[in-house]
């Protein structure tokens, strides 16, 4: 059993940070595969556990019958992955060469897994598997310029010093997710129906508040907004949920937008509200600012 993973938020930030200098020094890192290392990959691993400049976890230039692989990292005194860095130039979802040679190192010396990147790409492999090709024995494969960050913190976290282990079970997992889900649309079914299912933590009652009478009290308030967010309540009334999703909505735009929010919640505050009415604006307010609202119960 794993010792659980990290919070994603701190990966998603890394991610921020890592992206940040891309934009801002993309010349250089397709050109200097050392300041990849150092400014983009070792933040990364840094963020997944790994003391980049711990000897006894990282180990630069690390000799196999095959070449040398740019580090070797290490858990419980074992090498447990080799890991190749490529400068940003170089696209290594396209190009094989890179991977293979990275499985000869592994295979050269018994490490099971490798794990290739330029800093914004990275795939993780097994480096052999009976009867299977190179590509089917990727584990892990993501873009760090396409993808959604904690899309991408969330496989990240695969290699994660305290998950690594359990990287081929858990790869599989997400694997199936993904079929089943891309299954599910295909049959029909709505993606935010499905998100809905997903979300809801076992032994509680999560609830649309177009569903809702308007008599209920709330434990707790819900926002979609590129994932569910959990809102803080004033009080657990239909009042609390409208006012702390107006102070979400405030918060997240500007200029007058914001001004006319703001003063619609500060108003609010001070006036006493039906429950059945709050929950007819917080409808009203889904259907015009096209937010998906929801309460536990």
């Amino acid at each position: 059993m794993s010792q659980g993973v990290r919070d994603l938020s701190s990966i998603a930030a890394s991610i921020m940070r890592v992206l940040k200098k891309v934009n801002a020094h993309r010349k250089l890192y397709e050109s200097n595969e050392e300041a990849v290392k150092q400014h983009l990959i070792g933040e990364i691993m840094s963020a997944l556990g790994w003391e980049w400049d711990n000897p006894e976890v990282v180990r630069p230039e690390w000799r196999t019958d095959e070449g040398r692989a740019d580090y070797a990292i290490i858990l419980g005194g074992e090498t447990i992955a080799y890991l190749e860095a490529k400068n940003l130039g170089v696209n290594i979802m396209k190009r094989e060469e890179p991977l293979r040679q990275l499985a000869k190192y592994c295979f050269s010396t018994g490490v099971k897994y490798g794990i290739l990147t330029n800093g914004a790409m990275w795939i993780v492999v097994k480096a052999f598997e009976v009867g299977s090709s190179l590509r089917e024995r990727i584990l892990v494969s993501v873009n760090l310029l396409n993808e959604p960050p904690m899309k991408a913190a969330l496989k990240l976290s695969l290699i994660e010093k305290s998950k690594i282990m359990d990287i081929e079970r858990v790869s599989s997992l997400l694997k199936a997710l993904e079929l089943s889900f891309m299954g599910l649309v295909k049959e029909g079914y709505p993606m935010e129906a499905l998100f809905e299912y997903l979300k809801i933590d076992k032994g509680k009652r999560i609830v649309p508040v177009y569903l809702l009478e308007g008599h209920e009290n709330p434990k707790a308030a819900y926002v979609y907004d590129n994932g569910w967010k959990l809102l803080p309540l004033p009080e657990r009334t239909m009042k609390g949920v409208l006012l702390s999703v107006l102070l979400y909505m405030g918060k997240k735009t500007f200029g007058d937008e914001k001004k006319e929010i703001m003063a619609a919640y500060e108003q609010l505050k001070r006036i006493p509200l039906e429950q059945k009415k709050a929950r007819e604006i917080l409808v009203k307010l889904e259907e015009e600012e096209k937010l998906n609202i929801s309460v536990e119960l």
